[in-house]
């Protein structure tokens, strides 16, 4: 699990395939490298990926052909920079809200708008998610924890403070710019109870009605 306050950003080194479909991924991140151990969880760009080493101030990753599809991780190339956060520890403040690096969907930046020193974003959200999506609400975005401003059918939007611009690779998009979106947690299992997401078109809706029926007063 993960907080969603990046730690630091780091550089892709490589991508490669190793066997058994799996891609190898390397990034160059000296503040955190030297103290990931293998097998440990790190939070790349938000979706949550197992370690097997690192080495010289960079470590390597391995990500399954699902997380290619399912996040941007699948259009990495070296160079790109990410956004890294190790798993919360046992005890640990949980200053931003509940991560499980469990990209739900790859939104595309709508629109940009500077106010003074922060940023207003727009951010497309498919009927998938978009039950998800509440004002005053949380999401992560690239891994970041956020608190949404608005939301509709089609999108959702959020602001970007100063320390959020320059601490984060938030602070580099565009629009245009695809970037991995996790729905707070809570969020996801209310719609699934509900019958609101995508993926439940056959339960049905929960009302006053049917909560009376079942003897809610």
């Amino acid at each position: 699990m993960f907080t969603g306050l990046v730690e630091c950003m780091g550089e892709t080194v490589s991508i490669a395939n190793s066997r058994g479909g799996m891609v190898e991924i390397a990034i160059r991140a000296p503040v955190i490298a030297s103290e990931i151990s293998p097998g440990e969880s790190v939070a790349v760009a938000g979706a949550c990926l197992t370690a097997i080493g690192s080495d010289g101030g960079t470590f390597r990753a391995q990500m399954m052909a699902e997380t290619r599809r399912a996040t941007r991780l699948g259009s990495l190339e070296p160079g790109d920079m990410l956004n890294l956060e190790r798993a919360l520890k046992t005890g640990g403040r949980l200053d931003g809200h509940m991560v499980l690096g469990h990209v739900d969907e790859v939104g595309e930046i709508l629109d940009v708008k500077t106010a003074g020193d922060s940023k207003i974003i727009h951010i497309s959200a498919s009927e998938k998610i978009s039950w998800g999506t509440a004002p005053k609400g949380s999401v992560a975005i690239d891994g970041v924890s956020l608190t949404i401003i608005n939301s509709w059918r089609g999108g959702f939007s959020i602001g970007l403070i100063p320390t959020t611009l320059g601490r984060t690779t938030l602070g580099l998009i565009e629009r245009g710019h695809r970037v991995n979106v996790e729905i707070d947690v809570i969020a996801r299992y209310v719609a699934k109870l509900l019958g609101k997401d995508a993926e439940s078109p056959e339960r049905e809706e929960l009302t006053w009605e049917k909560l009376a029926e079942y003897g809610w007063k």
